[in-house]
């Protein structure tokens, strides 16, 4: 079998990062392997990379005529390597391998087709276990390019009838964006460009409010509505709030790729040309996270926070995406926005430092930077943070109050986010009560879960999981303990930021 990703990796050419030159990869894909999956009329819900809570879309939503059961259909040649039945994710969902490296994935169906059916049946009733995940050997179902292989449907954890579609290099299971292996979607709508945002990297992205600047079209290019832009601060980044549609379509997707040039360099690129589903969480490293969080657009960073990862992002050497205004002259400002297809969108604009620099703030709390190790421990409760878990520097706030007879705990606020997992440590004397009844109670959007502590001596630990997807995947904030002869629980009232897993110990 050929890899095809591992042959044509490494045709990505980086055109020289100068004067013109655009920063983006330039790699080969073959445009006429995969036909489109599902026999209903042509068109997209959803794109590659599109900006999700706390992480990107991974494929295409193939729409399905706004109904379940159509045809779906192989893309290409290959077998059937994997089959996953879920109650959440996926649904019910197909994996095909083909020769040229790639892996095709087709899911929120319904039933298989009748011979894969049968014997995933007999699976689930063999294995007494109606949630599968299994890997089928080369010679098994074989199939061929445009044989039916399921109903398209709604399950999982779908909100409307459609085919979510990948592409996958088969080896490092990385995913490729479809729209750039010939599949039949026009497009000849340029992306849209609806504001600015400008941030004063003198401080964290995470204890400010950015300038949000609206704009306008004059002669085809995006500029400031009010002008040229002026700022209180010699170090700068931007921002951009940005859609994209394609032809005879209303659905605002996502961008393809956009560069950020300074005097006629570029010196910055992102582009959703391909992700890992290990690094799909560092969206909230592109994202202004506090904006969004708040009730915002999505804008989408031109730099690179310095506890994230390259990914995306293509620099120049030496460059992170923060502009340094050593001077009182304007600075000329170009971003490019691009589709799939390179239909193209641009803003342009000048921006300058004012005489006077605005005093930074003095935040008050214990100072949290990223790429090191945060612990935190007042005697009432302690946490670590590992290197990865914070994408910008922050000075963590911590309150605790009663509230009747109950004790808030509140960490931080909702504004900044978490890469990883962690464990929080809350030290409780229980003293001789019954510890039998020992319970998590944890509150998010009015939605309670419950789990049971394990007491160990005179510890109880709590392991509480909290699911990956977007609306649960959020790290605690203040958590309520209430405490009675039979029944102990910690509610969480508010929320900061994506986890995966918060161990609770109390002690």
């Amino acid at each position: 079998m050929i890899n095809f990703f591992t042959r044509f990796i490494w045709s990505i050419l980086l055109l020289p990062m100068l004067g013109n030159s655009r920063l983006i990869k330039n790699i080969s894909y073959p445009k006429e392997y995969f036909i489109w999956p599902v026999q209903a009329k042509i068109g997209i819900a959803a794109n590659f990379g599109e900006l999700r809570s706390n992480h990107y879309h991974m494929g295409l939503d193939c729409k399905t005529d706004q109904k379940e059961n159509m045809p779906v259909v192989a893309a290409a040649e290959g077998y059937i390597a994997k089959v996953k039945i879920e109650p959440f994710g996926f649904g019910r969902a197909i994996y095909i391998n083909h020769p040229n490296g790639m892996t095709t994935l087709y899911a929120h169906l319904n039933d298989f087709y009748p011979e894969l059916e049968k014997y995933i049946k007999e699976q689930q009733y063999q294995k007494k276990s109606w949630e599968l995940y299994i890997n089928l050997p080369e010679n098994l179902f074989p199939v061929k390019q445009g044989q039916f292989i399921a109903n398209s449907g709604n399950t999982g954890g779908s909100l409307g009838a459609h085919l979510h579609f990948e592409i996958r290099d088969t080896k490092t299971d990385k995913v490729l964006n479809p729209l750039l292996l010939g599949l039949p979607i026009a497009d000849k709508v340029a992306p849209v460009i609806m504001n600015l945002a400008v941030y004063d990297r003198r401080q964290s992205t995470y204890e400010q409010k950015p300038i949000i600047v609206s704009l306008k079209k004059v002669n085809g290019v995006y500029v400031p509505a009010s002008g040229n832009i002026q700022v209180a601060s010699d170090k700068v980044s931007f921002a951009i709030n940005a859609y994209d549609c394609y032809s005879g379509s209303t659905n605002q997707n996502g961008i393809f790729k956009a560069t950020l040039s300074n005097q006629n360099n570029n010196i910055l690129g992102f582009e959703m040309d391909s992700i890992s589903y290990d690094d799909t969480r560092y969206l909230n490293a592109h994202i202004d996270y506090k904006t969004k969080s708040n009730g915002g657009n999505y804008f989408q960073h031109f730099s690179v926070l310095p506890g994230s990862i390259k990914g995306i992002y293509t620099t120049l050497e030496g460059e992170d995406g923060i502009i340094k205004l050593s001077d009182n002259n304007n600075h000329e400002i170009s971003i490019d926005v691009y589709d799939v297809n390179n239909n193209k969108s641009v803003l342009k604009f000048n921006i300058k430092k004012t005489e006077k620099l605005s005093e930074i703030p003095k935040i008050q709390g214990q100072l949290f930077k990223p790429r090191q190790v945060n612990v935190f421990d007042n005697g009432s409760i302690q946490f670590s943070l590992t290197e990865k878990s914070i994408y910008d520097e922050f000075h963590f706030q911590y309150k605790e109050k009663k509230d009747g007879e109950d004790v808030i705990y509140q960490l931080h606020n909702g504004d900044v986010p978490v890469h990883d997992y962690f464990d929080l440590k809350i030290k409780k004397n229980l003293g001789n009560d019954d510890t039998g009844h020992v319970v998590i109670k944890r509150t998010l959007n009015n939605k309670n879960e419950f789990k049971k502590a394990v007491c160990m001596h005179s510890c109880i630990k709590i392991t509480f999981f909290i699911r990956a997807h977007a609306k649960h995947v959020l790290l605690i904030n203040s958590i309520r303990i209430i405490y009675s002869r039979k029944s102990f629980s910690i509610k969480c009232i508010n929320t900061i930021a994506p986890g995966a897993n918060c161990n609770f110990i109390i002690f």
